[in-house]
């Protein structure tokens, strides 16, 4: 491959990533990260929704517990973070003085965006006397109106955390939200957001599935709609879900999530069947578009030119980072 105009290239990524760059199709990709990783001391940080290429070539895979953690202790000067856009601003909250990189500005979250900052502060107006528990599936801003951050691992216990007699909002995620309602017994005030992955799911695609598969058990993230979880043998976060099928006796599963995390589940058990649960769509399968905007070629041109780059205002990011703190000393606290 020929190298790129850095300046007219640094003017175009941090809007739109490498969209229009080719790589030298004979450039061995795997390699060439692992050279990248080395000579700039970086580290790469893949969410298990990735596709299988980036999570074969990633330092630590993991949900967004994992990768928050893991980004809160890395030593490296340089954190690629092949997810979207909320996880690298997690990470940059995290470590202000270091590079986070993203391979694809675009990738963003249809569940943070269904929480804008201006109308959700107006609602956090309206409940004065509410302590508000965001899903870490939110932006900087939600996160800085924020008191504490929970992730889908350790949401349960932040919420029994808190004295019976408080009040809570919990935003975004209104499927999250209300699974906890229900495990908790703690009436919250829920924000009305979703996110598109856990949505569209078919149950009644899913039932005939059962059908043709009897011994399958369906297990599902909680962010996936009430009437699908009542039928789910197992619900859990990402790497619940993935930890169950290593751990449970069964063979086979329908899995409610996003994808991307199947690769994961038939590396540890290849024993074993795992279906993608169908989506209520001609699509045979459950991606989500912002995580796969991200692929092994742009992950390289990301490392080589160290662009895109996240930036935050300072204030925003202390504003931010409070609630993760909480988030990870409660997660500390419990062993999580």
């Amino acid at each position: 491959m020929g190298d790129i105009n850095i300046g007219f290239a640094k003017e175009n990524v941090e809007q739109a990533g490498f969209l229009d760059i080719d790589v030298d199709p004979q450039i061995d990709l795997f390699s060439e990260i692992e050279k990248l990783k080395k000579e700039k001391n970086a580290i790469v940080l893949a969410h298990y929704y990735q596709e299988p290429d980036i999570q074969d070539v990633a330092d630590y895979i993991g949900d967004s517990l994992g990768l928050a953690q893991e980004a809160a202790k890395t030593n490296a000067d340089i954190i690629v973070f092949a997810g979207v856009h909320f996880m690298a601003e997690t990470a940059k909250i995290l470590n202000p003085n270091k590079k986070v990189l993203l391979p694809d500005l675009k990738a963003g979250c249809s569940l943070a965006d269904s929480a804008p900052a201006a109308a959700f502060r107006k609602f956090k107006e309206q409940h004065p006397d509410h302590l508000v528990i965001s899903y870490i599936n939110c932006t900087a801003d939600i996160k800085a109106l924020s008191d504490i951050i929970c992730t889908s691992s350790n949401a349960q216990k932040i919420v029994e955390s808190i004295p019976a007699d408080q009040k809570i909002i919990f935003a975004p995620d209104k499927n999250l939200g209300a699974y906890l309602v229900k495990k908790t017994g703690r009436d919250m005030v829920l924000w009305n957001g979703a996110c598109m992955v856990h949505e569209i799911f078919s149950l009644e695609k899913i039932l005939k599935l059962k059908v043709r598969h009897p011994n399958a058990k369906l297990i599902a993230h909680p962010e996936c709609e009430e009437a699908l979880l009542r039928h789910a043998d197992y619900i859990g976060s990402t790497t619940g879900l993935l930890k169950f099928t290593q751990e449970d006796s069964g063979t086979e599963y329908i899995v409610a999530t996003e994808t991307g995390i199947l690769h994961q589940m038939q590396k540890a058990s290849p024993e074993k069947t795992f279906i993608p649960a169908p989506p209520d769509n001609s699509c045979a399968c459950n991606d989500c578009p912002h995580m796969k905007l991200n692929t092994l070629e742009k992950l390289y041109l990301c490392m080589k030119y160290e662009l895109p780059e996240i930036h935050m205002d300072e204030t925003l990011r202390q504003a931010a980072r409070k609630p993760i703190d909480r988030m990870l000393e409660i997660s500390a606290r419990y062993g999580l």
